[in-house]
């Protein structure tokens, strides 16, 4: 199902010459994955995930659509100009797969632990969607133009979107338990891509030349949310 589901994303690609189109998949294809499972499967637990997932995931693909529907290709992507197919629609999918362990570990059963899990979603949930708007609406004062976004959320995280997202999926983790370990796989791969692979290091290399950013760099916490080390 996900390897279609790629693959109808890498056509659309290729038919709109941009491969950052896969960050618009990215959101939806987890509800899809979502409801597949719901509907082989249907509990409670994979209900309530639907509801979860479907919310992130509809606001992240409209989020990023807009906010790329009139630029150019997000820089990241240059890099796999050669192979698109492979380097990013089946690599993604195959993380997606990975992501999606809880959901497709869900059995019966409700418990504290699965309370918890929503707790934990709707505290991810507000720091990617506040800080994401946040973000939005200070880039849209021209003033702003060229400077570092260091107000609100992000004056206690470098990466509050990031680390919603995170916290999001260890919320489905939660939601989702029903006592089998390999299902941590699922907040253990988004923890390691967004902090070790595609998500800190490749965007904040952007600015290893920006002095504004490299101050910033150095009062503000790069993931947890903290409170920023003084000037």
């Amino acid at each position: 199902m996900i390897l279609g589901y790629m693959s109808m994303w890498y056509g659309l690609a290729m038919y709109l010459k941009r491969n950052d189109i896969a960050d618009t998949a990215w959101g939806l294809g987890f509800v899809l994955v979502t409801l597949f499972n719901l509907i082989i499967n249907p509990n409670l637990k994979l209900l309530i995930a639907l509801g979860l997932v479907g919310v992130w995931g509809g606001r992240l693909a409209i989020h990023i659509w807009n906010r790329n529907k009139n630029k150019k290709e997000d820089f990241r992507y240059k890099q796999f100009e050669e192979n698109p197919f492979v380097k990013v629609f089946l690599t993604q999918g195959f993380f997606m797969w990975l992501i999606a362990w809880p959901i497709m570990g869900a059995g019966r059963g409700f418990g504290i632990v699965n309370l918890l899990g929503i707790v934990v979603w709707l505290v991810g949930f507000y720091f990617e969607a506040v800080g994401d708007w946040q973000l939005k609406e200070f880039l849209k004062n021209p003033k702003n133009k060229g400077k570092v976004m260091d107000k609100g959320l992000w004056a206690y995280t470098r990466h509050p979107n990031y680390f919603g997202e995170v916290t999001m999926w260890w919320g489905i983790f939660l939601l989702t338990w029903s006592g089998n370990f390999l299902m941590v796989i699922g907040p253990l791969t988004i923890t390691m891509l967004i902090l070790r692979v595609s998500g800190i290091p490749m965007l904040e290399k952007k600015y290893d030349d920006n002095k504004e950013y490299q101050d910033y760099k150095k009062r503000v916490s790069a993931f947890v949310p903290w409170y920023p080390k003084r000037k």
